[in-house]
């Protein structure tokens, strides 16, 4: 059975598969009676034509980078974590709880730690109890995310309804933060250093996507937990026959990954909004599902297919705005599209892209053997 060698599988495959995607996506577009030239240009415009859109397409992206990691660190040890929604939601959760409590009298350079700090521990809290499950009582951790997906929302939901919105408020929000919670916008920093840009929701914490990657990176590849984490997603009996506790291995995956999907509070809750509301993940935790994927579970991977799904977030709504008669539902067609050909179609792919290059590699190497020996 031919293999994808490690740079197919990690820039080749995930290339192709988005060619495929934007050609299927395109046929559907000239169905529907669109101009897909047209769809594609505005898109591309939408989300890196102009400072504005570039911004915004990140601050989008920051968002999946966390989650797309959280569910690659939990891939990686053998599980498949569905529960970044509702984790993001709880790091969401522990991120305003001490914004709400601290932040009057904190200073910006203590409060901010807190609050990252806050948000990671609770979705690494609400992660370790599936992961718990999974590794003690055999409980599957697919359908026990899924359930803490829903209990997530529920809990944010009471807490805002009962015990943070202000009195005589309808809106299910809690007050605004002290400015000591707010994390800096960039257009705000620029404009420190003498750089106009225009403003958007893109924050430091887009610093924080990068360096989470990198941290994820090292210590997958570059210690021996992470290769203790490794072993066990890719035979337990084996890590166990090797001295390694694959139960505590499984629960240490789900609550890393966990403390990576709670640090999407930062993007949303103290780099936007400066106070805690509902739906602020809204489906983020979902997307990473597809950004892991796509990225091949590796944090380059990730990195880089979160910027494409910035851009469809981006660009769709500019094209939803600019390009007439294509409606919103449309968008959102299109982005399913290339969800399902550059994540669940790549397993289609794969083989094909392995026997063509398996072929182009026996065709050069018969061309080298002949040449060889006419020489």
């Amino acid at each position: 059975m031919n293999t994808l060698p490690r740079w197919a599988d990690l820039v080749l495959l995930p290339l192709v598969s988005l060619l495929v995607a934007l050609l299927a996506a395109g046929a559907v577009v000239a169905l529907v009676g669109q101009d897909p030239w047209e769809v594609i240009q505005v898109l591309v415009y939408g989300a890196f034509g102009t400072a504005r859109g570039i911004s915004y397409t990140f601050y989008y992206a920051t968002t999946f980078v966390f989650t797309g990691l959280a569910v690659a660190v939990a891939f990686h040890g053998g599980l498949f974590n569905i529960g970044g929604e509702g984790q993001a939601i709880m790091g969401g959760l522990g991120t305003g709880l001490v914004a709400l409590w601290w932040s009057a009298f904190l200073p910006a350079w203590l409060m901010l730690p807190i609050m990252m700090l806050s948000g990671a521990l609770f979705g690494m809290a609400w992660a370790a109890v599936p992961g718990y499950l999974q590794a003690y009582r055999g409980s599957h951790v697919v359908i026990t995310t899924i359930m803490f997906n829903f209990i997530a929302s529920t809990v944010l939901v009471y807490v805002l309804v009962n015990h943070l919105r202000p009195k005589g408020e309808m809106s299910p929000e809690s007050v605004a933060f002290s400015p000591s919670a707010k994390l800096p916008a960039i257009h705000e920093v620029l404009r420190h250093i003498g750089i106009d840009w225009p403003s958007s929701p893109l924050n430091l914490s887009v610093l924080l996507a990068a360096l989470a990657a990198v941290a994820v990176y090292l210590f997958l590849w570059r210690t021996r937990a992470g290769y203790r984490l490794r072993a066990v997603g890719s035979s337990p009996g084996a890590a166990e026959y090797a001295g390694i506790k694959s139960r505590h291995q499984v629960v240490m995956a789900m609550a890393i990954s966990g403390a990576l999907a709670g640090l999407v509070g930062m993007n949303e809750v103290a780099g936007v909004s400066g106070k805690l509301i509902l739906e602020f993940v809204s489906g983020a935790g979902f997307t990473g599902i597809a950004v892991a994927l796509m990225g091949r579970n590796h944090p380059l991977g990730i990195v880089l297919a979160s910027l494409l799904f910035g851009a469809l977030f981006q660009g769709g709504a500019e094209v939803a705005f600019e390009v007439q008669d294509f409606s919103r539902d449309m968008v959102v067609m299109l982005q399913g599209f290339i969800v399902l050909f550059s994540g669940a179609m790549t397993y289609v792919i794969a083989p094909i892209l392995a026997r063509l290059l398996g072929w182009f590699g026996q065709a050069g190497a018969s061309k080298t053997n002949t040449g060889a020996s006419h020489g």
